[in-house]
């Protein structure tokens, strides 16, 4: 099978498309036939190196999220799921290839009418969206800011939040354009990067979720009402400074709260029910997955480009 590795972490020139053995199930896994890849912002962080600690190497393959049909099953895996199109998850690797392994517990079958592009757009986006709200405490009628809002998840966070009836949704984004895009999606406030750029929307918001990070995060907590919560979902833009903490502490009088959500902690059951739900929604139209582009497996290195330069507006898919 053609796939693609990771051969020196570092700029997109460090990926290649190469030749590897098709793999075999292990007991309660399954082959797919990736018929769409998701492309994410993890990806590239990944890509870059920027994630020391947990145990990537060079000649990895990138990609956690595809859709396809189920081609193999391993021992304890019911023959029936082969020739089901499913969603799944592969981990924090592994998805850049025309055949990938996944777990049972971290697969969903796909609705009649959900495209393959559009899974993978909305398949770990969408939830992590639902599940900072949850982790935020979001009522209806609390102020939401989502900081980077032009990617797949801050777009589900906007759509999540207009339905949720919250108050204001701003967004932070770096175009007229893209802010008249997510306005059609929810947004109520559209704001530069810096959280700036429109006199009309609140000063402070109860509730922020935050896909960047990097240096401009502490800027972001000085943004939150009494009792606001920040939920950090990414890490798009970088670290945030070593002491960011201290523009938490800094607050101490408005009872701000930091957190972070990873999918991981997370119950699996739990978590395909509600991407069950999502996946529903999309078909019926009330959620939107945006997909930007939808390019060949050798294009890989061309679609970490286009996010690298802040090109894409949603989700680019990998189609081998």
């Amino acid at each position: 099978m053609r796939t693609v590795i990771i051969r020196a972490f570092g700029d997109p020139d460090g990926m290649d498309v190469i030749d590897r053995p098709s793999p075999a199930p292990a007991p309660g896994e399954v082959v797919i036939r990736t018929e769409a890849i998701g492309v994410g912002g993890v990806d590239a962080v990944i890509r870059r190196g920027t994630l020391g600690g947990y145990g990537f190497s060079a000649g990895m393959i990138p990609g956690s999220e595809v859709a396809g049909i189920v081609t193999a099953a391993g021992e304890g895996v019911d023959g029936a799921w082969i020739g089901r199109r499913v969603w799944a998850f592969t981990g924090t690797g592994g998805g850049y290839a025309e055949e990938a392994v996944a777990r049972m517990d971290d697969i969903s079958e796909l609705p009649a009418g959900l495209p393959s592009a559009d899974a993978v757009t909305l398949g770990s986006a969408a939830p992590v969206a639902h599940f900072a709200y949850e982790h935020a405490h979001l009522r209806a009628g609390e102020t939401v800011l989502v900081r980077g809002a032009s990617g797949s998840i801050g777009i589900a966070a906007v759509e999540l939040a207009a339905r949720a009836a919250a108050g204001a949704v701003a967004v932070t984004t770096s175009s007229a354009e893209r802010g008249k895009r997510l306005r059609s999606l929810g947004a109520t406030h559209v704001l530069d990067r810096a959280g700036t750029g429109d006199e009309t929307a609140p000063g402070v918001f109860d509730v922020i979720i935050d896909i960047v990070g990097g240096p401009g995060l502490p800027s972001f907590i000085q943004r939150l009402a009494p009792n606001g919560r920040l939920v950090a979902v990414g890490v798009v833009g970088g670290y945030p400074p070593a002491d960011f903490g201290t523009a938490i502490l800094g607050a101490f009088q408005r009872s701000i709260s930091f957190g972070t959500l990873s999918l991981s902690t997370i119950p699996r059951a739990e978590l395909a029910h509600v991407r069950t739900e999502q996946f529903a929604a999309a078909v019926r139209g009330e959620i939107h997955p945006v997909v930007h582009d939808i390019m060949p497996l050798d294009g890989a290195a061309d679609a970490h480009r286009r996010m690298d330069a802040g090109e894409v507006f949603g989700r680019i898919v990998l189609a081998p």
